[in-house]
């Protein structure tokens, strides 16, 4: 085991990235707005905006979803519509959130906001409990291997705080989770609105002995969700110094998307399979014996190779798929909808090339969770399974084991604009559906 402590330019407060999700009006962004509020963790101005919205409101308290819900739009209809992201600290942890929209039009941004995150937070109406729209995100977050999921019930004071209604719902919820891929859930009742086991635990709800919301969000261990099994480095950018004095100097920049490389460790260049080991690993001028995911390096090599942009390298004895045909999970994010057989631009790590997608397997409604496999094409906000294409090899591993390369982007060629994110699948692996695990990618 590696000692993380002796890394050289690690961050002494660990980064947690976390998206909330739940139905319309199930209290997302008043939720984050408590915490921001409680922990108080919004600055003065903020404090002040809020106030004067109270005041032109005429409301009795302030609106705490406001410091989340910052479109217009989403004001006046009171829900939530694009992406918001909150960056706040506490001393054992900083945080981004995303406050991704509940609404199923809003899938593509749902997906955007969760794409990155360690945890999950589903929020569930205590007075409805778990509905359509909850196993909805859930399976959303089960698509993007979210590694950890916090079910909130929400609006407890609507129910007398009642433990027999909370137990309902937690039950309910794990029953249905058990058929998806997330190995870590954990249930909390809360009252966004009056601070209810937010930040401050409870008094009125002393049957529940769990973590408070942030207490949760500040203990979860997120140290084992990146993969330092399968060493990664997607090259990003090669360096040659024109200067006398490094005229010899060949180093190739990026960022780690999985696994730990150290200095000699034999490495393999893909595609081309090329063999060599490493010289040298630095961060800005300074060597380093070893560097892990996901540190961005500087790798100088001890052979002269042709490496350029989008080539990987890889240990030896650990190779990922080479391959330019692939099985993708694609959530369409275009109003235009998808068209088998046309040409589009695609981003994998580092890499950009051309694919055609070939093949729609089939689409699923996220609202049932059925498949339909006479579907031809994929509209806005809908998610399916395709065959595409590329027109040159790409290196990935299954995203089930490898978020980093096991993710690709689909752009269209004409606008630039990104029409699809996908995650790819096992190889060759198509089984039957007959139960909500056959969706695993």
């Amino acid at each position: 085991m590696l000692d993380h402590r002796h890394a050289p330019h690690r961050q002494n407060v660990e980064l947690l990235r976390f998206t909330t999700a739940g139905s319309v009006d199930d209290g997302k962004s008043t939720l984050i707005g408590r915490m921001l509020y409680d922990s108080k963790s919004i600055f003065e101005d903020q404090m002040q905006a809020l106030e004067r919205s109270r005041d032109l409101s005429g409301d009795e308290d302030i609106n705490l979803a406001n410091l989340t819900d910052g479109l217009r739009a989403e004001r006046e209809q009171g829900i939530t519509i694009d992406v918001a992201y909150r960056y706040f600290a506490t001393p054992r942890r900083k945080f981004i959130i995303a406050d991704t929209p509940g609404h199923i039009q809003y899938t593509r941004n749902m997906v955007t906001g969760a794409s990155t995150a360690n945890l999950a937070v589903i929020l569930v109406d205590a007075r409805s409990g778990v509905v359509e729209q909850t196993r909805r995100h859930a399976y959303i977050a089960s698509l993007l291997r979210i590694p950890h999921l916090m079910m909130c019930v929400n609006k407890m004071d609507l129910v007398d705080y009642s433990e027999t209604v909370f137990e309902d719902i937690q039950e309910d919820f794990s029953n249905f989770a058990t058929r998806l891929q997330i190995r870590d859930i954990t249930c909390i009742p809360i009252s966004a609105l009056h601070g209810d086991n937010v930040v401050e635990r409870s008094k009125k709800m002393s049957w529940y002995k769990g973590p408070t919301f942030l207490a949760h969000l500040e203990d979860v261990h997120i140290a084992n969700d990146i993969n330092l099994h399968d060493p990664r480095f997607p090259v990003q950018y090669v360096i040659r110094p024109k200067s006398d004095a490094h005229h010899d100097f060949r180093g190739y920049a990026g960022r780690l998307a999985s696994g730990v490389f150290k200095k000699g460790d034999p490495v393999k260049i893909l595609p081309t399979g090329a063999v060599s080991r490493i010289k040298t690993i630095s961060v800005y001028d300074e060597d380093i014996d070893y560097a892990f995911a996901p540190m961005s390096v500087t790798i100088q090599l001890e052979d002269d190779i042709d490496i350029s942009r989008g080539d990987m390298f890889v240990r030896p004895d650990n190779v990922p798929h080479v391959t330019q045909d692939l099985d993708v999970m694609m959530c369409w994010m275009h109003e235009e909808p998808m068209k088998t057989g046309r040409r589009y631009a695609i981003k994998h790590t580092t890499k950009n090339t051309r694919c055609v997608i070939k093949d729609l397997e089939f689409r699923v409604d996220i609202s049932t969770l059925e498949r339909d496999t006479e579907a031809c094409s994929l509209a806005l906000n809908e998610i399916g399974r395709v065959k595409l294409t590329t027109m040159a090899p790409l290196c990935y591993d299954p995203y089930s084991r490898s978020r980093g390369t096991g993710s690709v982007v689909i752009i269209d060629e004409v606008t630039n604009g990104t029409v699809a994110a996908g995650m790819v699948c096992e190889p060759h692996k198509v089984a039957p559906v007959q139960d909500y695990d056959d969706y695993a990618i």
